[in-house]
This record gives C-alpha cells, sequence and structure tokens, in this order.
C-alpha cells in the first residue's frame, strides 16, 4: 500500500509534468563555484499553481523530507525540498526532450554558449572573465520580466485592445492600444493612467486602494513591458504615455501571440470580442433505409451503418454563406470585419475548413463515427463541431443513449423465475435498449449486484439465433447453473471437453440452442468453428480476460460474428485506459478509433498530465456505454438486504475429477465391507479426503506441490478476490483445513501481491490479537484474512469485512452462520456478502441441494456435526457421493 509520502511526492510529480506540458517553465543562468550552469527553471507565478503548491508543501508529512546526506546537516523544509524537486525535474525533462536551437549565428557568442549549453545534458556554459559577467547581466535583463509586480500589490499594469472606430474594415485604419491599472483583487476595476499622471505625491488612492510611487511604477512595467511587445516602445518617447497605434498586423501579433506573453509576465490583457474559431455545424438524419427501430431485421444496424448528415460553416455562433467564407479565405488581412463584427483570420484555420469542405462532399459517414461526434463534439477533419443537431431515428437513439438507466422495466421477462430488484430492473432495461440498436455494452457492476441474472434476464426478451457466452473454464458451472434456475426454458449447450463439436457439427448444435457456453481458452482454439456461427449476441464474462489487445483470446472475441455484444467485469475499468479500448474495441469495434489514436488522443494525456478535457471527452464517449453501479450507491443500497447469500458453482479440473474418483471407488469398496464404528469412521475419512480433493489435489497429497491451474476453486478464489481488491474492499476466507489455509495464504500474497493474513488454531493469543487489530483498525491494511473454521468461527469481531467467503463447506448451517457472523453483527455499517463455493456434479452440489430442500428442520436433520452422514445406507452414500462428470468438469482439452 502506498505511504503518505510517497503520495505527497506522487502529487508533486504530477505537478512538475502539469507544468511542463502548459510551457511554464524559462531558460536561467545560475553561478555555482564560480562556474556558470543553464538551467530550465519552473515559472509558478499563477494563482492556481500558487495554490496548488501551498496544497502540497501543507500536505507533505515529515517522512516525505526527513532525508539528509550528512547526519548534523538542517532539516529542509518541505518548501525547500518542494522547490528543489520541481527545479530538477524541470530541468532534467526539458534538457532528456533534446530541444534543438534556431539559428544563433547571428547572436553574440556568449549567448550562444548559453542556448547551447541548454541543449546539452551537461549544461556547463564555459566563459570566464567579462564574458560570464556580460552573460548574467543579458540573461538577467530577458528573464526578470517580472520585478516589481509583487503579489500583494492592489494593481497591475493592464493592456486594453481597441478596436478601429466606424464599419470599414480598410488595413489603414488604426487599432488603439490603451493603458490602465487592474485592480488585482477585482479585474472589473480599471484606472485610466491620465488618473495616474495627474496625481501628485508617493501615494495614490484609488477607491480603498493603495498604490505606492504609482508613477515611477508604471514607467517601469511598461519599460518591461516593451521588452515583449514592441509598439509600446514608441509611446514611452511622450512623457506621460497612455495608449499606443497599432497597425492591423501588429493587433493580430497580440491577440495570437504576444497577449499571452504578457499574462505570463504578470500584466492584464483585455481583448475585443473576436471571433476566432472557425467551426462546423452537423444535422444528423436517417437515410432512406427502413428505420431499424420499427423493424425486427436482424443485423440491419451496426456501427457500421451508414448516417446521412448536413453541415454548415460558421464563425463562432454565426453560420457562414459559402459566399462570405470564399471572401475571408480570398483576404489577406489577418483581422477583418464581417457583418459588423471583427473576425481573426488564420491561414491554417482556412486551410483545414477548405480541406473539408473537398472531403465532405457526399454527406454520410459511418454511424460509429456518428456517434462519438455527437456525444462528445471536439473535431472533424481538423474543423471544431460546435453543435451537432439530429433527426429521425439517428435523434431517438442519441435520446436513448443519454437517458441510460433512467427508464425501468416494467415488469420481468416472461419465463424469468425469481425477482429482479429495482436497479437490476434498470440494468436490463438499459442492456435491452443498447441491444436494440445493436449496440455494445459493458456491464461493470460491484460484485455481488447481479450480473449474470441481468444478462439472463435480457436473454429471455431476445430468442431467435443463438447466444454466445464465453467465460473462464472455473465458472462454467456457475453459468449452467444460473440459467438453469433464472430460464429453465432457454436450453443450453455446454462447448467444452475433448468430444466438444466442431465445424459443421458445431453450427447444427447451436442453432437448436438458445445459449451455447464456452471459455476463453476454447475462444482462440476453436476461433474457426466459433466464428462459422452466425451468433445473436456475444458475451464475455470477466471481460479483463479481453484487457490486453494483443492476446490470442482478445482477437478472437473481436473476429466473432454478432448483432450485440454485451461485457461483464466487476473489475473497475475508468483508469485503465488500455483496458477500456480493448474491451471497447470488442464489444463496439472502431468506436473509440484506433490504437494509436487512442493512445494520442486519450492514453497519454489523461494518464501523464491528467488532462480534464480528455477525461471528460472519454467519459462523454464512453458513459452511455458503460453502467458501474457500487454496492454503496444510494440507488442501490436500498434495494438490498443486509446479508446477501450466494453460491459460487466451481468446476473440478481433470485431475481433481480423476483422484476424485480413485478415492471413492477404493473406499466405497471398504465401507461395503464394514460395520459399526468402522465403517462410520471410513465414511468420515471419505468425506474428508473428497473434501480435500474439491480443494486442491495438493490438500490430499501434501506434497508442497504448485498450486495454479489444478483447483476449479482456487482459481475462482483468485478472480474473485481481485475483484474485492480492487474496489478497495475486505473479505475472510474460512476453511476447515490449516493446511488448506497455509496454501491459499502463500498462494494468494504472490497473486494479489498484498499481505494476506491467517488465523489458525495454533495462532497464540497475543499474534491473534494483533491479526484482528490489523486487519480491523489499519486504513492501509491487509485487504484478505483467511481463518480456520474453528478457530476463526467465533469470538471474533471483524466487522471491517464485507465479503465473506467459505472455501470449503461445513455441512451444517449453524456453525458456517457462526463464522459468517465474525462480520455479520453489531457494529457492521456495509451490506455484506456471502459467497458459499460449492464443486458442481459433486457430493458438494448433492448435500447443499439436500440441506436447501429441509431447511426449516436443518438444525434437526444434521444435529451439530457431519456424523449425521455415516448413518446413511451404502447405496445412500454411493448416490450422494458420485461424481457427475459431465456437470462437474471443465474440460477444454482438445
Amino acid at each position: 500500500m502506498l505511504g503518505e509520502d510517497l503520495r505527497a511526492w506522487i502529487v508533486a510529480a504530477r505537478f512538475a509534468l502539469s507544468l511542463l506540458a502548459r510551457q511554464r517553465f524559462l531558460p536561467r543562468l545560475q553561478t555555482r563555484d564560480e562556474a556558470l550552469l543553464s538551467r530550465w527553471s519552473p515559472v509558478a507565478d499563477d494563482s492556481s499553481d500558487r495554490a496548488t503548491l501551498r496544497t502540497i508543501e501543507r500536505s507533505m508529512p515529515g517522512a516525505g523530507v526527513a532525508l539528509t546526506w550528512e547526519s548534523d546537516a538542517k532539516r529542509a523544509s518541505a518548501r525547500e525540498v518542494l522547490a528543489d524537486y520541481l527545479a530538477a525535474t524541470i530541468d532534467r525533462v526539458a534538457r532528456r526532450a533534446r530541444p534543438q536551437p534556431g539559428d544563433v549565428s547571428r547572436l553574440p557568442a556568449a549567448v550562444s554558449a548559453w542556448i547551447g549549453a541548454l541543449c546539452r545534458e551537461d549544461g556547463a556554459v564555459h566563459l570566464q572573465g567579462d564574458g560570464a559577467q556580460a552573460l548574467r547581466r543579458q540573461v538577467s535583463h530577458w528573464t526578470d520580466l517580472t520585478a516589481d509586480t509583487g503579489a500583494d500589490d492592489a494593481f497591475r499594469l493592464c493592456f486594453r485592445l481597441v478596436p478601429p472606430n466606424g464599419d470599414s474594415a480598410a488595413p489603414d485604419k488604426a487599432w488603439r492600444l490603451e493603458y490602465v491599472l487592474q485592480a488585482t483583487d477585482d479585474p472589473s476595476l480599471l484606472v485610466p493612467l491620465e488618473e495616474v499622471w495627474r496625481h501628485r505625491g508617493q501615494t495614490a488612492r484609488f477607491l480603498t486602494r493603495r498604490f505606492d510611487q504609482p508613477q515611477e511604477r508604471v514607467l517601469a512595467a511598461l519599460g518591461r513591458a516593451s521588452r515583449l511587445f514592441a509598439p509600446i516602445e514608441g509611446s514611452l518617447r511622450t512623457a506621460r504615455p497612455e495608449a499606443c497605434a497599432l497597425s492591423t498586423r501588429e493587433a493580430a501579433d497580440l491577440v495570437r501571440d504576444k497577449a499571452l506573453l504578457l499574462k505570463a509576465s504578470g500584466f492584464g490583457v483585455l481583448l475585443p470580442g473576436l471571433d476566432t474559431r472557425l467551426n462546423v455545424r452537423l444535422r444528423l438524419r436517417a437515410p432512406r433505409e427502413p428505420d431499424p427501430a420499427k423493424t425486427d431485421g436482424v443485423g440491419m444496424l451496426n456501427l457500421n451503418s451508414l448516417v446521412s448528415y448536413d453541415w454548415q460553416l460558421s464563425l463562432g455562433d454565426q453560420p457562414l454563406t459559402r459566399e462570405e467564407f470564399e471572401m475571408l479565405a480570398q483576404l489577406k488581412e489577418p483581422l477583418v470585419q464581417l457583418r459588423g463584427r471583427w473576425v481573426d483570420v488564420r491561414p491554417d484555420q482556412i486551410e483545414r475548413a477548405l480541406a473539408f469542405i473537398q472531403k465532405h462532399q457526399t454527406g454520410r459517414m459511418q454511424l460509429a463515427e456518428a456517434l462519438s461526434t455527437a456525444l462528445a463534439p471536439t473535431t472533424l477533419d481538423g474543423v471544431p463541431v460546435a453543435v451537432v443537431e439530429a433527426s429521425g431515428w439517428v435523434d431517438a437513439l442519441l435520446e436513448d443513449l443519454r437517458q441510460g438507466t433512467k427508464v425501468e422495466v416494467a415488469e420481468q421477462p416472461p419465463g424469468f423465475e425469481g425477482t429482479l430488484r429495482p436497479y437490476q430492473k434498470r440494468g436490463v432495461g438499459w442492456l435491452a435498449t443498447l441491444q436494440h440498436y445493436n449496440l455494445g455494452a459493458l456491464l461493470a457492476d460491484d460484485m455481488g449486484l447481479g450480473k449474470t441474472a441481468q444478462l439472463i434476464a435480457l436473454l429471455l426478451q431476445r430468442t431467435g439465433r443463438p447466444t454466445l457466452v464465453i467465460c473462464p473454464t472455473s465458472v462454467v458451472g456457475n453459468w449452467r447453473h444460473e440459467l438453469a434456475r433464472f430460464a429453465p426454458r432457454l436450453t443450453v449447450l455446454v462447448h467444452h471437453g475433448a468430444g466438444r463439436a466442431s465445424g459443421e457439427e458445431l453450427s447444427v448444435a447451436a442453432v437448436q440452442h438458445d445459449v451455447v457456453l464456452s471459455t476463453y481458452s476454447l475462444l482462440h482454439r476453436d476461433e474457426a468453428s466459433l466464428t462459422r456461427v452466425r451468433w445473436d449476441g456475444v458475451v464475455l464474462d470477466e471481460a479483463q480476460n479481453v484487457k490486453n489487445a494483443s492476446t490470442r483470446a482478445a482477437q478472437a472475441a473481436r473476429a466473432l460474428s454478432a448483432a450485440w455484444r454485451v461485457a461483464l467485469t466487476g473489475t473497475p475499468v475508468e483508469n485503465r485506459l488500455g483496458d477500456l479500448w480493448s474491451i471497447f474495441e470488442v464489444i463496439n469495434p472502431g468506436y473509440l478509433g484506433s490504437a494509436e489514436e487512442f493512445r494520442r488522443e486519450f492514453a497519454l494525456p489523461i494518464e501523464r498530465t491528467s488532462d480534464a478535457d480528455a477525461t471528460a471527452r472519454l467519459k462523454s464517449l464512453t458513459a452511455p456505454f458503460i453502467l458501474r453501479r457500487l454496492k454503496t450507491d444510494r440507488s442501490v443500497i436500498a434495494d438490498l438486504p443486509d446479508k446477501q447469500e450466494m453460491k459460487v458453482y466451481c468446476s473440478l479440473t481433470r485431475e481433481q475429477a480423476t483422484l476424485y474418483e480413485a478415492v471413492l471407488q477404493d473406499t466405497m469398496r471398504q465401507i461395503a465391507e464394514s460395520e459399526g464404528i468402522q465403517r462410520r469412521g471410513l465414511v468420515l475419512a471419505l468425506l474428508t479426503r473428497l473434501k480435500q480433493v474439491c480443494n486442491h489435489p495438493a490438500l490430499l497429497m501434501h506434497d508442497g506441490s504448485q498450486l495454479t491451474g489444478r483447483s476449479g476453486k482456487l482459481a475462482r478464489l483468485g478472480e474473485m478476490l481481485e475483484e474485492v481488491v480492487a474496489s478497495d474492499d475486505r473479505a475472510l476466507v474460512f476453511t476447515q483445513y490449516a493446511e488448506m489455509g497455509r496454501l491459499l495464504q502463500n498462494h494468494l500474497r504472490a497473486n494479489l501481491d498484498r499481505e494476506v493474513l491467517f488465523l489458525h488454531g495454533g495462532t497464540p493469543m497475543a499474534e491473534r490479537d494483533r491479526l484482528v487489530s490489523e486487519f480491523q483498525t489499519e486504513a492501509h491494511g491487509p485487504p484478505v484474512f483467511i481463518l480456520s473454521l474453528k478457530a476463526g468461527g467465533t469470538g471474533l469481531n471483524l466487522t471491517r469485512a464485507n465479503h465473506v467467503f467459505h472455501f470449503d463447506r461445513w455441512w451444517n448451517p449453524a456453525v458456517e452462520n457462526q463464522a459468517t457472523d465474525r462480520a455479520f453483527r453489531i457494529g457492521q455499517t456495509r451490506n455484506v456478502q456471502v459467497h458459499k463455493y460449492v464443486c458442481a456434479g459433486t457430493f458438494e452440489e448433492t448435500l447443499d441441494d439436500l440441506i436447501e430442500r429441509k431447511v426449516a428442520l436443518a438444525e434437526s436433520i444434521v444435529g451439530t456435526s457431519e456424523s449425521w452422514i455415516t448413518e446413511m445406507s451404502t447405496d445412500d452414500l454411493r448416490q450422494l457421493f458420485r461424481l457427475r462428470r459431465e456437470d462437474a468438469v471443465a474440460e477444454d482439452d482438445a
């Protein structure tokens, strides 16, 4: 977990990157041990930058500035350390950019040496004597642009540009640059310099503000400003300068370039309302093809569908006629009058507009481009987009996208066995809206909010061609059970195992079922067979499996042919931009542009400089297609019970299935030949050994072998705990076996890259108290606490956890509830989710069903232990323990 000192330095680093991105740095000259050094130095004189610096200084903990290189050295303040860090970072990054100097042949040799040093790694300026002193004076004169502009001054010098009088745009009409004083605390308060020149004395008062030595300071400020904008210099030849005349080109130079330089140097600049942005207005309209919103034609609409549009160039908010634009294109003056308003005519904008006109003759674009332009207007082929309007079904589509989850499903779909909560109905409605237009959706609800149930409800609304569900091998069994539970009328084909269909055989079998279940490992192996089927929809569960666009699974997912696509994930994706692009490329191909375009327009600006504009635009583009609700959302929490219990059905690996059958056959033979206490002992031993097999082969063999890839339960636990950690939640994991707890602790530490606690019967009392305190009280403490069921099942208060995992089962509801109550008890402020793991097709599923059916009498039936199982007949035991391989094993092997 990141410490507070590192967090503070991360903020400082981002601030340094922000200064670099905004070019808030200047070249300077320093003296060190009589040697001259060139330096790129930060400029943080803007009020917001100064405020940011103060915030970083105040939040910097002592540990962040504690390091000293000498034992007797004075400890530096946060301000000093931060200043040194910014100076070093700005200088190093600027040099690493390898700036190239222009033509320095006409500059003095000393200045040329300084500029050259700014472009080298060492930064040393090799000058001595008079040359070094002369360079120091010249650089100081050039860089000291903000002298005598203290932050506490009541006024600053301000320049106000006034256009020529009259309607004529004749080039000989002069512009006027007026000089005024501007109050620093109220920019609307302006004092003409005429008032300054009339004043007598060392102190002037304007309203309630005091300004010392007004005339001297105004003249000094005008002198500094003249070094930035040369036309000012001529007015300094008069005794009382109040303004200067500008040609049209000089006025354009001020507007386009020098105004920013003057502002950066502490002066105020007031410019007239110039129309400077040549933009385009778009109106999207449906082509003459049938309205896809009113037809059942599958595949009629997709992101490659064509949308018609009309466009009109505008200047600011004023539409331009063709004649007016041609007039602007032909004029050679940078500032002209059009309809009584002054216009800044920029050649680059004219060129882009001309290119736009040539390219957009047909008036048609793909739906993907139309949607991105309407949802997040920026530019279209280099021309800014001012307004996007729409009509027909295009307008209806945009309105539906903007509405999101506001429209709730009125009734549950026919055939849905269960009850959808209100937030789930909204989710189904949102999915159905995007499905209606054959657009992809990313359902990213927090773990436990029922993404699978919402998706199954969606499948019941649209049947016909089959839907392909791709999921990790570890959740095939869970999907099979959830489909049978919520939608028993849907026919399901599980595509896995050595005997699975392929080629034409799969195509024929698929269309005879509503849902086909398969796995990511088969997605690329069976790509040729899966891509032959024309799927109605494709569902990617645990979609983080395709977050890397270059993997074979992601490539195969993009190759599937389907009318609509849905990705499900409980892991946040908002801050993992590469993952987001890859998932979108599967569900809405091409919508976010190519990988390189996405990296240039979004990933680099957001990840490197936290660009607010890029962040806002990406959110506008993706928000209609992403639905993420958290358990803490007000719209969700009211719909949830305080405690949710859910079964997690896991598959066995082939190794587990082989061990299971071997243990079962050997022990059942002995049970059949025994009786009395020996028989009861063998039954309990069989129960224990099969539990161990279902947990992990290494638990049964006690051989210390590697764990990964050998247990369906372990794989699913790792996936679910990744979501817990990513959501900043905390979890308790209960197991009956101390050895399993140690195996889990080591495995999860390595895979989650986080500390994992473990409490068992042999834990000393002092260590037990320390573990509980660490989990309960530390803000950034371990997110996972493993407990053996007997040692941690009673007497502990662990309300920091809001997830409880029963990795293996104690077939007694009272015992399991006692363990769950370590988290679900007085002091718990959040909803608790209880995940009970069951290996499908094994005795675990059979026992779980038995107890569920008799839950009202469970305690009287099973007593307080598992010994009731020993009283079952041999035939009943065979029925209980038998392995239903077709349900238990998710084989992906060819």
